[in-house]
């Protein structure tokens, strides 16, 4: 029963740390990976699955943006959304492949929501991204360099 609480908890902090909450996964998932008392790739593909189900979040609120666009809690201004949507016009889908970076992550998933980024390049171009960011993260905690 523990271990559904370690997975599950590592899970929702990198769901909430894709999303508009000031979170971060990163040091949750080290501390388990040192401790070394839970499946490594487990902990991966926890962290990964709620980062990458964040990510789908923050793309359906950007297609629902004419809905959802004006209420308080939106994540975005519509300056933020201006300037990332020329952003991302700019770069296109690849730029997904930077979701995983903090501070312009999250904006660059809503946008391909307001652009309307087919689902399926999206959840593939993030997933590349998330994984990659927690092998990393596992690289550095257990020193496999």
């Amino acid at each position: 029963m523990m271990d559904i609480a370690v997975y599950g908890g590592l899970f929702f902090a990198a769901f909430g740390a894709a999303s508009i909450l000031p979170m971060q996964s990163e040091a949750l998932l080290a501390g388990l990976l040192i401790a070394g008392d839970h499946s490594i790739p487990l902990l991966i593909a926890a962290a990964s699955l709620g980062n990458i189900i964040g990510s789908v979040i923050n793309w359906a609120l950007g297609r629902s943006i004419e809905r959802f666009g004006g209420r308080r809690w939106f994540p975005a201004s519509p300056a933020q959304l201006d300037r990332a949507s020329r952003w991302y016009q700019k770069y296109g889908r690849y730029s997904l492949l930077l979701s995983w970076a903090p501070i312009i992550g999250d904006p660059i998933t809503l946008i391909a929501g307001v652009l309307r980024e087919p689902l399926l390049p999206f959840v593939i171009l993030v997933s590349i991204a998330k994984i990659g960011r927690y092998l990393v993260v596992a690289a550095v905690a257990l020193n496999w360099a």
